[in-house]
């Protein structure tokens, strides 16, 4: 009974809580540019690694001859670049390796152009803020998003990565084998692509284009960025259908993505699947909010589906 009292004035206390000390846990909204910083060096790490193995395993495939006697010296013993290894020559694992590097090519495109806007095209007010939660969220998802689209091949990446770190610590610069840089060789992995990854690079710079086009339209909305409460109705491109095209433009992105791999990757998926779900959910409320803001708001405006919701 004592508890059924108390439990009224429980509620109160954890609602005085919440509003006094999870709701203030913000930080300015112009730190979205972490996320691209953070998103820009992984992806980076992360490519150049992948594209160095892929060319490897290129040199690997035409050599392999000559390779099989003086591997283990180079190397130091290890097994992952030798021909009797199934995994490492097989041609299912070169295809995933050239398409992972190509993935990540796009998403780095992607991330790079998106650190930029958020550097120099947004203009965020001194008052925007998001809360901790979405902030870490956010790490989390552009630490996880690239790493989604090569996880099949990570482990052999790196292992060679490491392989080599070791061999460069052991024998020192002078000591490893010298290579020439060149250029149509590391080339080698795009022209190798097939009829997927054409079709998914075509849809994600169609996404990419009305997205960055929708976001100098965002930018350009508040040209001081001390006009916290100057809102205005955004017109122009995909504007005109729905409310959040920057979102929709992501999911097309993401969809090109999702057809540049094939179709075949589980995480891939789930990747594509979570970009939506938060994008519709985020377009529901803003289109929620234009509507109680304007008055004279366009009843003809989808939340981000054109012609659908």
């Amino acid at each position: 009974m004592i508890i059924l009292g108390l439990k009224p004035y429980l509620r109160i206390c954890f609602k005085l809580i919440y509003n006094c000390v999870f709701q203030k846990l913000t930080v300015p909204q112009k730190c979205f540019s972490h996320f691209y910083a953070l998103a820009v060096v992984w992806t980076s790490l992360l490519l150049l690694t992948t594209w160095a193995y892929a060319h490897k395993l290129g040199s690997l495939v035409f050599e392999s001859a000559s390779y099989s006697g003086i591997t283990g010296f180079l190397i130091g013993g290890s097994n992952i670049f030798s021909t009797e290894n199934p995994l490492a020559t097989s041609p299912e694992h070169n295809t995933k390796v050239l398409r992972s590097v190509f993935l990540l090519l796009l998403m780095e495109i992607q991330v790079i152009w998106r650190l930029y806007e958020s550097l120099f095209v947004f203009n965020y007010s001194s008052t925007a803020r998001m809360h901790v939660f979405g902030y870490l969220t956010g790490l989390f998802f552009y630490t996880a998003a690239p790493l989604s689209l090569c996880c099949d091949v990570v482990p052999d990446v790196f292992t060679y990565a490491e392989h080599l770190l070791a061999e460069f610590i052991v024998k020192g610069k002078s000591h490893m084998l010298p290579s020439e840089f060149q250029s149509m060789e590391y080339l080698g992995p795009l022209v190798k692509l097939g009829w997927c990854q054409l079709v998914g690079a075509a849809i994600f710079f169609w996404g990419w284009h009305h997205q960055r086009r929708c976001h100098v339209i965002l930018g350009n909305l508040r040209e001081v960025k001390e006009q916290a409460d100057d809102y205005k109705i955004p017109h122009g491109d995909w504007f005109e259908i729905v409310s959040s095209p920057h979102y929709l433009a992501e999911m097309v992105i993401y969809a090109g993505l999702l057809v540049a791999s094939g179709g075949l990757d589980t995480t891939v998926w789930l990747l594509f699947a979570f970009v939506v779900t938060n994008l519709m959910f985020a377009a529901t409320e803003t289109h929620k909010w234009y509507q109680r803001k304007f008055d004279n708001y366009p009843c003809n405006r989808y939340a981000v589906i054109p012609f659908m919701y």
